[in-house]
């Protein structure tokens, strides 16, 4: 077992024949290879995809095969102090359980090395200061995420009974979700499915990359709204929900990136490509043209269908009526 140490701690551990035979979970086997972490640690960095195998799909119920290498990334730890901050919040409905928000592009959703204020849960603390212990301690109330330059509706469950509902639905994927997006060039296809798996780039820790190893199965549907000369507007619904699993579907499978993707997308070489009326309003926007548009659940407390949809940012439609 090695640990190399910067930013974040990354342990490389291999199962031996004799560790295969003596633990029946991945869990409780990771819980005695690195017993400074809890089970409940070992479980959020396995949901957060930091623990993974470039040789099997990995299970925390089962152990897998004897000579596989897993390797566990542990982020460097945020203040346990969070902080409630008066940032204003866009709140499309609110009851005594749950909040559906529309996050703005650049917001974090929660804080993390490199952002610690002013993301969503400090926004959310100061809404709902009993938020505290929903969920897990450094993100109360979250039960999913949305990229940093990526807009929408989200969830936020305000006790535990409806934070475990809401786990459970999107656990199972009983979650209605639409996204819409700006992609450059144009698909063959109208319409399609997008089918792959997505795990931790090999190399390159900040991304995610589709066919690897390990990963996990991930779906995307799509559907053409409007093509326009060198883009497309895109209709984009989740079967599944893979970290970035979006940018790199469009990026990797359709090989049309989110315009302005800083990571997926290949710089300005596809604004180029664009009307200079399109260049100007795009070459300094930081942020992928990505809106999650709709969101729609049964509400795990009063059972009523819920679904609630909220327009792509300013600059989105702005570049649409400019097209």
């Amino acid at each position: 077992m090695t640990e190399t140490s910067s930013e974040s701690d990354v342990f490389e551990i291999t199962v031996t024949s004799e560790e295969k035979s003596e633990f029946k979970r991945l869990d409780l086997y990771l819980v005695h290879k690195l017993p400074q972490f809890s089970r409940s640690t070992i479980k959020r960095l396995f949901e957060d995809e930091e623990i993974t195998s470039e040789q099997v799909s990995l299970s925390l119920n089962k152990m897998p095969p004897a000579g596989t290498k897993i390797e566990i990334e542990v982020p460097p730890p945020i203040p346990s102090d969070l902080i409630a901050e008066n940032i204003p919040l866009e709140i499309l409905f609110e009851d005594a359980h749950l909040l559906i928000i529309n996050k703005p592009a650049g917001m974090v959703v929660h804080p993390a090395p490199g952002h610690y204020t002013g993301t969503l849960v400090n926004a959310v603390l100061y809404h709902c200061p009993d938020l505290k212990g929903i969920g897990a301690e450094k993100r109360p109330g979250i039960v999913h995420r949305l990229d940093m330059g990526t807009s929408g509706v989200m969830v936020v469950a305000k006790d535990q009974a409806t934070h475990e509902g809401l786990v459970q639905l999107f656990s199972t994927h009983d979650i209605d979700r639409k996204y819409e997006a700006l992609i450059a060039g144009s698909p063959n296809a109208n319409s399609g499915t997008l089918s792959s798996t997505i795990g931790r780039h090999p190399t390159n820790r900040l991304k995610m990359t589709a066919n690897v190893k390990g990963g996990k199965k991930s779906i995307t549907h799509f559907k053409i709204i409007e093509k326009y000369e060198n883009c497309t507007h895109i209709e984009l619904k989740l079967e599944t929900g893979r970290t970035h699993q979006i940018r790199v579907h469009m990026s990797q499978l359709l090989n049309s990136p989110v315009l302005c993707d800083p990571v997926y997308g290949s710089g300005s070489s596809h604004l180029k490509k664009l009307p200079e009326e399109i260049r100007n309003k795009l070459e300094n926007y930081p942020y992928q043209l990505l809106h999650a548009r709709e969101l729609g659940f049964i509400h795990p407390i009063t059972k009523e269908k819920l679904h609630f949809s909220a327009p792509a940012p300013e600059i989105f439609q702005t570049v649409i009526q400019a097209l």
